[in-house]
């Protein structure tokens, strides 16, 4: 075996070890969501891109602004149905007051959902700002992670849905790269009390535990 076939053979392995170091790292991820603390912030799923945002802010005019589409609908159909058999507690569940965050909410959780300004797109629907996400809304950011760092309700973990430009705001430009459904996933302070419950005693700021893609949900489920 040549030199520059050795380099290929370690770089694929590389690459190997890395991917089945991230899928044992979803997977225990996944599996700590049932104890509850944490707080999964998604990203609202695939919307119709033929549909525009005309009037995004009038929220109760489905006509005026974009929806999900059917592979949206489908994508957090799926997550929820993983979230189900996972067995992961949910408890309280706040949306972006826009229709399509508040679908995705409620697919993903199947529970009724409270949509609050603070998730609301903060880059007020505009194409540029979704595109070019630069987290430069302080105001929004703050908002949205005094819900990040909320305690959840005992044994539960709480679900925020909300934009693209909003993660930005919110952690940084960097998590301007947050893919449609996925999910950020915070966990918050607390210790085990008795009967093995979990109790969050939101001593800080949340911290960041992962990031779930919608795939993940569906790979781990079915194993």
């Amino acid at each position: 075996m040549n030199a520059l076939c050795r380099l290929i053979f370690i770089f694929i392995a590389l690459l190997a070890g890395m991917s089945q170091s991230a899928a044992a790292d979803t997977t225990q991820l996944i599996a700590s969501l049932k104890q509850g603390g944490y707080v999964l912030v998604f990203r609202h799923t695939a919307t119709d891109d033929s549909q525009k945002d005309v009037y995004p802010f009038k929220f109760d005019d489905m006509n005026a602004q974009r929806q999900l589409s059917e592979k949206g609908r489908d994508t957090a159909r799926q997550i929820g149905a993983a979230v189900k058999a996972f067995a992961i507690p949910i408890g309280d569940v706040f949306t972006s007051r826009l229709n399509r965050a508040v679908e995705a909410g409620r697919l993903i959780s199947g529970r009724e959902v409270q949509p609050v300004d603070a998730l609301t797109d903060s880059s007020n629907a505009s194409a540029s700002g979704m595109a070019n996400p630069a987290g430069a809304n302080t105001k929004a950011g703050q908002a949205m992670r005094q819900l990040v760092d909320a305690p959840p309700k005992p044994g539960t973990n709480t679900v925020l849905v909300t934009h693209k430009t909003n993660f930005a705001d919110a952690f940084g430009k960097d998590a301007g790269d947050v893919q449609e459904g996925e999910a950020f996933i915070y966990q918050l302070q607390g210790s085990y009390q008795a009967q093995s419950s979990y109790q969050a005693q939101g001593s800080g700021p949340a911290t960041f535990a992962g990031r779930i893609k919608p795939a993940d949900w569906t790979t781990q489920a079915g194993k």
